[in-house]
């Protein structure tokens, strides 16, 4: 066997069939990296990331070798929920910059090949958008009131809610406004935070508006969009709404839940496609839609968004078992849709994959009481990440080298798979969730909502560490949530340094990657099974994971690419993953 580890350094130029930065079908095999804009870089001090920090990091995102950026919400906000609490959906929050900063950092991307893809957030607005403030200035029964969701409240003077419905982030999912009279009024629904109230879509006005927020931003040159809790805008409440524990299950009951999943929301999104298809090449689109995987092809139907999340890889412990199910089902669920399969490992609203990894599940488990975490019988590992914030991460449930051991392990597995693989911010820095966060400087409403039940989202949003030495790690001004010192070994400039890196295994790879042939499909190697995930691309690239606890044999006359950690000799170490590649082109 040849040995190469990552020094291999193909031509990053170079993709042999289509999905280039040029092709129609870019999407389909593209590596996208998620920025939370407040989080990413700061370019002004003042504590915030911001879009002119983004194009100041255009050369780092080049070298990384991703296709896209995904940028999350940057809209004007009160940052109720970190900014998916939207005030205008057509222009920038003046402390993350301009329109003008919006289009220069579109520029530089796409002048370095990278395509933008922005989040949208049709479920609800903000409560300072200019039409929830109208709704409420000209009372019940009025034309404005009718875009969002009002009801009479119950009880003799309507002082209760209309329901005892409860919001995602805890406490009721209504608000009472004060009408213009200044009597007490009506009630307003909230699936989220008080400050989202939902829009009503079956107001042809909030179609218009959400047709004529995509054009606005693709006419900017942006070229997709991630459409924020895509299964949640169409409602039929009835006339009289039902008590939450008559609420039918929307895993089980398919369409019929008021507000989950309704089939009437792919009415929304053909309508949509068809504003996507004004635009060449098309705009594309990408659901977050926590449906049943039966449920999920619709979203990313061609006549539809075209692409939706699987969110698997988020939920499940670190074994093989569980990664080829979950690949097995993924490449089921875009055969069905006729689109690519989507791989996350973490995002902005879950614990970070290298902590998660790490966790001591049996002991934690028992200390929890609770086996298992879900109704099915399974262990959701973003769940049992979240009660080990709630025990106060105690640090002897956690082996931090293990975790990030297998986190490389992993990523190198989901970038070896035919699909698009969605990286966020800080993954390749090797980054575990922050857990040194006082309660007073905490800003995620779950933790607000939920005392004692809900560590909030925070962890995964602490501004990124840049430079080792630098004041704030080169973050750029006084990061908004506190750095911890361990950060330092993780920061970008201390990585590039480190020919071991988690930063420079991802570049390899990345490069690597884009020699690949473009696949939806692949086979499963010979010696997949067991401990062992061994993929087989069409190209003469081939995957293995050993995600066992005992060392193994790689097979003969494979070139080794990169891997997730030194191997030895020609063995491949437990919790580890190689790409190997065939000099003729086949195995």
């Amino acid at each position: 066997m040849t040995q190469t580890g990552v020094d291999h350094v193909p031509n990053p130029n170079t993709r042999p069939e289509a999905g280039g930065f040029d092709s129609a079908d870019w999407w389909r095999q593209a590596v996208v990296y998620q920025i939370y804009p407040r989080s990413f870089h700061d370019a002004d001090g003042d504590g915030l990331g911001d879009l002119r920090g983004v194009t100041e990091k255009a050369d780092y995102l080049k070298d990384l070798g991703i296709d896209a950026v995904w940028l999350s919400p940057f809209y004007p906000s009160q940052l109720a929920d970190g900014g998916y609490d939207v005030d205008d959906y057509r222009d920038v929050d003046p402390r993350l910059g301009s329109l003008d900063d919006f289009d220069a950092m579109v520029h530089a991307l796409h002048g370095r090949r990278i395509k933008v893809v922005v989040d949208i957030v049709p479920n609800h607005s903000s409560n300072l958008h200019r039409w929830f403030r109208e709704a409420v200035a000209a009372g019940p029964g009025s034309l404005e009131r009718d875009r969002y969701i009002f009801r009479d409240g119950r009880g003799e003077s309507g002082e209760l809610p209309p329901s005892d419905w409860q919001s995602v982030f805890g406490g009721p999912a209504w608000t009472r406004v004060t009408e213009p009279d200044g009597a007490p009024g009506q009630w307003y629904m909230h699936i989220f935070a008080s400050e989202q109230p939902d829009w009503n879509w079956d107001n042809p006005d909030v179609h218009q508006e959400f047709l004529d927020t995509i054009r606005f931003w693709a006419d900017r040159g942006v070229d997709g969009f991630r459409i924020d809790v895509a299964h949640a805008l169409a409602k039929d409440l009835g006339e009289e709404l039902v008590d939450s524990h008559a609420l039918p299950n929307e895993f089980e009951e398919f369409g019929t839940h008021p507000f989950w999943d309704r089939d009437e929301v792919h009415d929304i999104y053909a309508e949509w496609r068809r504003a996507f298809n004004e635009y060449d090449p098309p705009r594309t689109a990408v659901a977050e839609a926590w449906v049943h995987p039966d449920r999920l092809a619709r979203y990313a139907s061609p006549d539809g968004l075209g692409q939706a999340f699987s969110f698997d890889l988020l939920e499940v412990p670190f074994t093989a078992e569980n990664f080829r199910r979950a690949i097995t089902k993924n490449l089921d669920e875009a055969r069905r849709s006729g689109a690519s399969s989507t791989w996350v490992l973490s995002n902005h609203d879950v614990v970070r994959h290298p902590t998660r990894y790490g966790l001591d599940l049996d002991t934690l488990l028992e200390r929890l009481e609770e086996r298992p975490l879900t109704p099915s019988g399974g262990t959701d590992l973003s769940v049992a990440a979240k009660q080990w914030l709630l025990l106060g991460s105690p640090e002897d449930l956690l082996d931090r080298d293990r975790g990030l051991r297998r986190a490389r392990a992993a990523e190198l597995l989901v970038l070896a798979l035919p699909g698009s693989a969605y990286i966020y911010q800080g993954s390749e820095l090797g980054l575990y969730e922050v857990v040194e966060i006082d309660d007073d400087q905490r800003q995620d409403p779950s933790f607000f909502r939920n005392p004692g039940k809900d560590q909030g989202r925070d962890g995964c949003r602490v501004p990124l560490p840049w430079e080792r030495t630098a004041q704030d790690f080169g973050f750029g001004g006084p990061a908004h949530l506190p750095q911890p010192e361990w950060f330092a070994g993780h920061a970008a400039d201390a990585e590039l340094s480190d020919p071991g890196s988690t930063l420079n295994m991802y570049r390899s790879a990345l490069a690597a990657r884009r020699e690949m042939q473009a696949a939806e499909e692949l086979e499963w190697g010979p010696l997949n099974g067991g401990d062992v995930v061994h993929i087989v691309r069409p190209d003469g690239w081939e995957s293995i994971t050993n995600f066992g606890s005992d060392p193994l044999e790689l097979p003969e006359g494979g070139v080794v690419v990169v891997s997730s950690q030194p191997l030895q000799s020609s063995l491949l170490p437990p919790e580890t993953t190689v790409w190997l590649r065939h000099r003729t082109g086949g195995r």
